[in-house]
């Protein structure tokens, strides 16, 4: 389990992971007057992907799917 989590990003990847993390959590935010579950699910989202961000790590790419950053 541990060579799952190993990181297999690099700098760029990161950075991109970490705006897609901030804008689902802005469109939480958004979504919120709106339904409270849509709110939920943004929040969500834009939490993973902070933590992918964080540590330099892609659940895709850790499943072995080719990605571009």
């Amino acid at each position: 389990m541990n060579k799952f989590f190993q990181r297999n990003i690099d700098k760029t990847g990161r950075l991109i992971r970490a705006g897609i993390g901030v804008a689902f959590l802005v469109g939480a935010v958004a979504a919120y007057r709106l339904h409270w579950l849509a709110s939920f699910g943004f929040a969500v989202g834009g939490l993973f992907c902070l933590f992918e961000a964080t540590r330099g790590w892609c659940v895709a790419r850790a499943c072995g799917i080719k990605t571009r950053w």
